[in-house]
């Protein structure tokens, strides 16, 4: 197919590039380069992407994106609960006005396959996290992140069924080592500040989220695209593994058995009161596929890494979305 695949310099995006490339697809890179990731922008093109520099909140820019594209990936976002809070009308403008824009632009110039990437998130407090929550479970965001995200899908979900075949996935918290790296995410960030010496300060310890390696956030993009059209026609997934949701406490712990107890303190803070724990087993089930990687890979992934300093430094902001 040839596929656009928005934000695709970004944390995921690069390893859903790579993984489309090697399976056969023509890529279509759309990205604005918002976090500087000019270096994997020149990897990706050595590798045979079709590289794009655009802003989707531009005029035309939607329609530029999804000219004569067979499918598209909509990665491209204000990601994560502290950006959007830090820049509402800059995360309403991206992640909400944007990407309407380019499902109607989809729409338009006969895209066949659209999949939206949306967020566990979408969650938020579950009224009893001791159960694992399925697709059909409330919604109930606490964040401005997932409000926007459960807005887009719900548009998407309730429009009728001419093309594109659209599918949401609602992604587990990535981790792992990329080329656009991110330390601002859980296991990443741990492992970073346990590997330097430095202080972990962990409030939240005892809440429950879902976790996905991030080459398995591609490899699960590229089965959805490739699945058969009625196994995911106005679909929502949970993207995960169903025995990879942890509390913080957890996560420390994975952590300090490879790198030694660090200086870890557990704080009370009230700021995140996101706590869920999700169930995978419609995406096993009906697409047929399972992420592969677990915790314990990702951080030694990460460990190794920064070991071989593919990141300079890693406390630079240009590894975070804050």
């Amino acid at each position: 197919m040839r596929v656009t695949v928005t934000g695709g310099a970004g944390y995921i995006g690069s390893q859903a590039v790579r993984e489309l490339l090697a399976a056969g697809h023509e890529v279509r890179v759309v990205d604005c380069l918002l976090h500087g990731q000019g270096d994997v922008f020149k990897a990706l093109r050595r590798e045979g992407a079709t590289m794009v520099r655009l802003d989707l909140c531009d005029p035309g820019a939607p329609v530029a994106a999804v000219a004569e594209a067979d499918a598209v990936i909509h990665l491209a976002a204000i990601v994560g609960d502290p950006a959007c809070a830090r820049q509402p009308k800059l995360s309403q403008a991206v992640n909400v006005d944007a990407s309407l824009a380019l499902i109607q632009a989809a729409r338009a110039s006969g895209v066949a396959r659209f999949i939206f990437a949306s967020t566990c998130s979408n969650y938020g407090r579950m009224a009893d996290s001791t159960v694992a929550i399925d697709e059909q479970g409330e919604l109930r965001p606490v964040s401005l992140y997932a409000r926007q995200k459960v807005a887009v899908e719900r548009m998407l979900l309730e429009t009728d069924s001419a093309p594109p075949v659209t599918t949401c996935l609602r992604l587990a918290t990535v981790y792992g080592p990329s080329e656009r790296m991110r330390f601002d995410l859980t296991v990443n960030q741990f492992t970073r500040d346990i590997w330097a010496g430095r202080r972990l300060e962990v409030y939240g310890e005892r809440f429950w989220r879902p976790y996905l390696h991030v080459r398995d956030a591609a490899r699960s993009l590229r089965a959805v695209l490739e699945a058969r059209e009625d196994r995911v026609m106005r679909e929502v997934f949970n993207v995960g593994r169903t025995d990879e949701n942890y509390r913080k406490l957890d996560l420390v712990e994975i952590v300090r058995a490879q790198l030694g107890d660090g200086d870890v303190v557990f704080v009370q803070r009230d700021e995140d009161p996101r706590d869920y724990r999700v169930s995978f087993e419609k995406f096993r089930r009906q697409i047929g596929h399972m992420p592969q990687r677990r915790v314990p890979e990702g951080v030694a992934g990460v460990v190794d890494a920064l070991t071989q300093d593919r990141f300079g430094d890693p406390f630079d902001d240009r590894h975070t979305n804050i």
